[in-house]
């Protein structure tokens, strides 16, 4: 008698072992590919790959491509601490979440350009940092008017400034910048005041210009 062959489970296939499809799965694979290489390879198709499935296979726990690259940013988002409010060390405490979300939008290639697309909050994590940033604003003595506008346009800043330090924009902008120096340079009189200060900008790095930004706004908001 010939034994019946023996039935594999579904979630193997040509002998290697796939793994329960999840969203978090999809998220974590996203990110790992995303750390070798850009924004533009993370797809879903690769991603599909990566778990050894096909790419319709996702479309049940993600909806497209953007929807992952929002995915990925809120996780990374889960990452900033946000402290209880001290209305004795607001100023400080607000300028360490905004220097924690800085760090987040750099960690990974190109994922500063999700942020920027996307400021106003849309995951669950975004929503916690930004119900967090805005418990500070508050306990700060802000009305619920400043304390609002000051959110957003620190988020702006954060993420306008992420995207500047990113590795896939520095290139870029050095070479644009060279030219518009050369451009001026044989133009002086027409741009007396941007040669003049024209080597601070190049000198001075995103994270003191993230530090200037912030302790601007802190500084309107005490004269507020």
């Amino acid at each position: 008698m010939i034994e019946d062959a023996p039935r594999w489970p579904r979630a193997v296939r040509g002998g290697v072992r796939r793994r329960t499809l999840s969203q978090d799965l999809i998220v974590d694979t996203a990110l790992d590919l995303l750390g070798k290489g850009s924004l533009e390879s993370v797809s879903m198709r690769r991603v599909a790959l990566e778990l050894n499935t096909g790419a319709a296979s996702l479309y049940a726990h993600v909806g497209n491509k953007e929807e992952l690259h929002e995915l990925m940013l809120d996780r990374l988002l889960g990452t900033v601490e946000v402290p209880e409010p001290d209305p004795k060390r607001w100023q400080r405490q607000l300028k360490d979440v905004a220097s924690a979300q800085f760090a987040v939008l750099t960690s990974y290639p190109g994922i500063a350009r999700v942020g920027m697309e996307t400021t106003v909050p849309t995951g669950p994590n975004a929503l916690l940092l930004a119900e967090g940033s805005l418990a500070i604003l508050r306990a700060g003595g802000l009305s619920d008017r400043d304390a609002a506008l000051a959110f957003d346009t620190l988020a702006l800043q954060v993420a306008a400034l992420a995207v500047e330090a990113s590795a896939d924009a520095g290139a870029e902008v050095a070479e644009r910048s060279a030219e518009i120096g050369q451009y001026m340079a044989a133009r002086a009189a027409e741009f007396p005041n941007l040669l003049a200060v024209g080597r601070f900008l190049g000198e001075s790095t995103v994270e003191e210009r993230l530090d200037f930004a912030v302790e601007s706004l802190l500084a309107g908001l005490r004269r507020a």
